[in-house]
């Protein structure tokens, strides 16, 4: 008896979950509203079914009980029945795959009007490309990837010698413009994820992977790696930004080519430079840049703030010390924190990078020293 209430209470909670918690959608900004009546249709189905099955057992729990004297009985099969359990887990079947299959059919066919760009994954970081006005983009290969070359294209290729590299984790998108994203990764398996966009998709070491939508409404959305691919998975973070005719033409603008690139330009600037790095070089998985626990200090308002050292005495956090932390961590170790870090060869440029990103987490004016210690 107890079992079977239990049973009935697993229902009851189950469905008021469903119903009263928040956990089921986003607001849409895209054309996907066809995957969430398929979500719907899937989870009305399913539950139909699970409600069902449940109580049942619930009901066979109750009645069958065990009752002294009582003895098992024999029942010869149910032909009837057996034909009714067919056909209605064939209907259900059926209602499972079919929205599917449709949507899948106008998910992998994009709109000839669709216009495209390319995003590529790395632990733990995104980069954006853009045709440029011919509309193609130029030919890449892994062998030519470099912390200038990042995207790989080839540079006796003219196609893409006007392409678009965008600056930093922020892609804008035109509202209302049905748009295809090609996806590569350097190095594990990432997913492309904007939660109010519905779609998503892998990107594939080795592949050109895609997917397709249509942004319906102007705002700033988060991408998110919905395909856990080390440590600083969640941390790989980037936004999209839909924008209307003219902020979007604004912003384009003001992107650099990858001919540019060529001849001296950058697409980043220091502080992003330093960003990128760190992320790409693993960094942010031991230091976190929000102020939370991590294995190594915390880079949040560590620039300027005054750490301990395991001998007790005190540093100044500035350039030379950060810089001298990072080529060779155990000239001054600091107390706290496990020495385990590792010293990293750097360019100048890029040691300078790493300052300007780490500098760009500290306000302007620390009232108090920081109480965490630093190596790096």
């Amino acid at each position: 008896m107890a079992f079977a209430v239990i049973l009935v209470a697993i229902v009851i909670i189950s469905v008021l979950f469903h119903f009263l918690s928040p956990w089921q959608a986003t607001p849409l900004a895209s054309n996907w509203g066809s995957i969430d009546t398929t979500i719907t249709i899937t989870l009305v189905i399913t539950g139909i079914f699970f409600v069902a099955i449940v109580l049942f057992m619930a009901y066979c729990v109750y009645k069958y009980q065990v009752i002294p004297g009582r003895r098992s009985e024999y029942k010869p099969e149910n032909k009837k029945l057996e034909w009714w359990l067919i056909s209605i887990t064939t209907l259900a079947i059926c209602g499972l795959l079919a929205p599917g299959l449709v949507v899948y059919n106008d998910f992998v066919h994009v709109p000839p009007n669709a216009v495209e760009f390319e995003a590529v994954g790395e632990q733990w970081r995104w980069s954006y490309r853009l045709p440029g006005d011919d509309k193609k983009f130029g030919r890449t290969s892994v062998r030519l990837m470099d912390d200038r070359n990042s995207f790989g294209i080839d540079p006796d290729d003219k196609a893409g010698q006007d392409d678009i590299l965008v600056a930093g984790n922020q892609m804008h998108l035109l509202v209302n413009q049905p748009t295809k994203v090609l996806l590569r990764s350097k190095d594990v398996l990432h997913d492309f994820y904007v939660p109010e966009f519905r779609a998503k998709m892998d990107l594939v070491p080795g592949q050109v992977t895609y997917f397709w939508f249509t942004p319906t409404v102007p705002g700033t959305f988060d991408i998110l790696c919905a395909e856990y691919c080390g440590i600083g998975h969640y941390n790989m973070r980037g936004q999209v930004v839909v924008d209307k005719a003219q902020d979007y033409e604004e912003w384009l603008s003001q992107q650099i080519t990858f001919a540019d690139v060529l001849t001296g330009g950058t697409v980043e600037g220091l502080v992003e430079q330093g960003q990128r790095l760190a992320a790409s070089r693993g960094c942010l998985a031991c230091h976190s840049i929000d102020g939370g626990p991590s294995l190594g200090p915390g880079w949040l308002n560590l620039s300027g703030s005054e750490e301990s050292l395991i001998d007790g005495s005190k540093v100044l956090v500035d350039a030379d010390y950060l810089i001298e932390s990072i080529v060779d961590p155990a000239v001054k170790l600091v107390a706290g924190y496990p020495p385990v870090m590792v010293a990293y060869e750097f360019s100048d440029e890029q040691l300078d990078s790493l300052v300007a990103y780490i500098d760009s987490l500290s306000s302007d004016d620390l009232s108090q020293p920081s109480t965490q210690p630093t190596e790096d």
